[in-house]
């Protein structure tokens, strides 16, 4: 079974071009080229000879809203999951013949202002008004049309797990057999969103956490661990003239804007001399290496090469998207997925700080640390938890399927949101305080972010975002980003002394997860889902989702 909202596809606005027209057809490498579009006046013969094929290709009926299975709560059952694939699949095609028409419409707009008996009824301004404004549509278009593609992946992928699902159904006594583990989970812990799980679920998840182990020096990243978006650079930071290092999975990268503004990520080597492209500069939108000049675009291409003639090279580039102030990269072998998912504060707040810093610690360390509060009293008792009592029982409850909750008795929300994502709402009264037993009981809130980039094995990139639903007048105060920065390195200092003294034990041996308790649920359930994606599992424990990177 699969929830609903995971096998959405469909956009709030939907967009249908009226059309009439025909095209030419010829041969060539990359299979066909639109030359021209023909609108009704065009010869009858050519009419005759294409119509037919490129009326078949676009005469396609819109499929409209889709109409899902009426079913009580949210869970579908097989059938009717693979019944939402097959119109998510009939919306894609239709969406992609649409994007095509597009296209060829707009080609054949741009060929009637260039057409040269228009050019002598026309200024020369208006024209390049005229060509303007169709290069922006055009540019919008394509951008449709790398939507779909990824739409189109999307649906693939989840027909790809439908499939399995139905296998499931057919052999259920497979399924019996399945050994128990984290790669393994049952559909109640899986999929289901309640409070509460049955007994063999509770006996379950006790044994995982006996045989939980993370020691030894920290082995290789699994390629499935780099299929999925992750945030590496804060929009602020990135400006027109502005490069940023960064090491993401042990490999070089360097971040800048193009032409276009957009932001890319390419390999921080020069293809000529290996040297670090980072210690040059900003070029017309090109990445100037500092040894030879040679010249690099956002997607790798090499463009300038000055004192020779020019090559054919091009150095890896990372798919990089910008979304709600932050550049995110996709360093994975798999195709992008479609969706990135929200990490804004909840309505209300406003950002006040955004602060980058780099650590010598292994990331998965550094999120089991976060996820953790109850170290709080006793790590931080000179910072945010001095004077913090220490509760006789600390609990983190969640649900049965989650990875997310609420601590008790701190009025402290908190999620892990894979890959490596942290968000957390404090309520307090003031600094360093706290108020009531849950947030909704709080007046005044703190919203954090933590992303936790594995850069190497033992180093980790983060980046911490502090929101606040009070003092807006706050962000207007001379310096104040330097007073949250200080404030910020002294809370991980607290922790670092702590992380790097087990970061050591562990390399040498010693298991940093022993003894699990009531308040480490949430690391627990991190390092599962984390091992699963190690094993290549088809889906991941305690997450509501397909396995395909998205969030709803």
């Amino acid at each position: 079974m699969t929830t609903v909202a995971a096998l959405s596809l469909f956009p709030n606005l939907v967009f249908r071009p009226s059309y009439n027209f025909c095209s030419k057809r010829v041969g060539g490498k990359n299979g066909f080229k639109v030359l021209a579009v023909f609108s009704e006046e065009a010869s009858g013969l050519e009419r005759k000879s294409n119509s037919s094929v490129w009326g078949a290709l676009f005469d396609v009926e819109d499929p409209g809203p889709r109409q899902l299975p009426v079913v009580s709560g949210k869970i579908l059952d097989v059938n009717q999951a693979l019944e939402v694939a097959r119109l998510d699949l009939q919306y894609c095609d239709w969406r992609a013949r649409q994007d095509l028409l597009t296209i060829m419409l707009l080609h054949n707009q741009v060929v009637e202002v260039l057409n040269p008996l228009a050019r002598e009824f026309k200024s020369i301004g208006t024209m390049k008004k005229e060509l303007a404004e169709l290069q922006q549509e055009l540019a919008q278009a394509h951008q449709q049309v790398h939507l779909s593609e990824a739409r189109i992946g999307t649906a693939l992928d989840k027909l790809a797990y439908m499939e399995a699902l139905v296998h499931d159904k057919l052999l259920p006594e497979q399924k019996s057999k399945r050994p128990s583990g984290p790669t393994s989970e049952p559909e109640s812990e899986t999929y289901s969103p309640t409070t509460s799980s049955s007994n063999s679920s509770q006996l379950q998840t006790k044994s995982q956490r006996r045989n939980l182990n993370v020691s030894g020096p920290v082995k290789p990243y699994n390629p499935c661990l780099k299929n999925f978006w992750y945030p590496v650079a804060f929009s602020s930071d990135v400006k027109d003239d502005t490069m940023i290092p960064i090491d993401c999975f042990e490999q070089p990268w360097v971040i800048f804007r193009g032409k276009d503004g957009q932001p890319g990520c390419v390999q921080n080597t020069c293809a000529h001399r290996a040297c670090p492209l980072h210690l040059g500069s900003i070029n017309e939108g090109r990445i100037q290496c500092p040894y030879h000049g040679w010249e690099y675009s956002t997607d790798g291409k090499c463009e300038k090469m000055p004192s020779t003639k020019k090559l054919n090279v091009k150095i890896k580039a990372l798919p990089c998207f910008e979304q709600e102030g932050m550049i995110w990269v996709w360093p994975g072998t798999d195709p992008p997925k479609a969706t990135i998912p929200s990490l804004l504060p909840p309505p209300g707040f406003q950002i006040h700080a955004e602060i980058v810093i780099e650590l010598p610690v292994e990331h998965g360390l550094l999120l089991d640390n976060l996820l953790d509060l109850a170290h709080a009293p006793f790590t931080h008792t000179s910072t945010f938890a001095k004077g913090w009592p220490v509760p006789s029982l600390v609990k983190f409850l969640t649900p049965a399927s989650g990875l997310e909750g609420y601590w008790d008795p701190y009025p402290i929300d908190m999620e892990f949101r894979p890959p490596c994502m942290v968000l957390s709402t404090i309520g307090i009264s003031k600094p360093g305080k706290l108020e009531g037993k849950s947030t909704k009981e709080c007046t005044t809130h703190l919203h954090q972010l933590h992303v936790c980039l594995p850069s190497s094995r033992q180093k980790t990139r983060l980046l911490y975002r502090m929101s606040l639903d009070f003092a807006p007048w706050l962000k207007y105060v001379p310096m104040m980003h330097l007073l949250w920065r200080y404030f910020a390195e002294q809370v991980l200092n607290e922790d670092l002394r702590l992380v790097l003294g087990q970061q050591e034990r562990m390399i040498n041996g010693e298991n940093v997860w022993n003894f699990p308790v009531s308040y480490d649920k949430l690391g627990v359930r991190y390092r599962l889902w984390r091992d699963a994606v190690d094993k290549g599992a088809d889906r991941f424990p305690f997450t509501k989702q397909i396995n395909s990177g998205l969030w709803s």
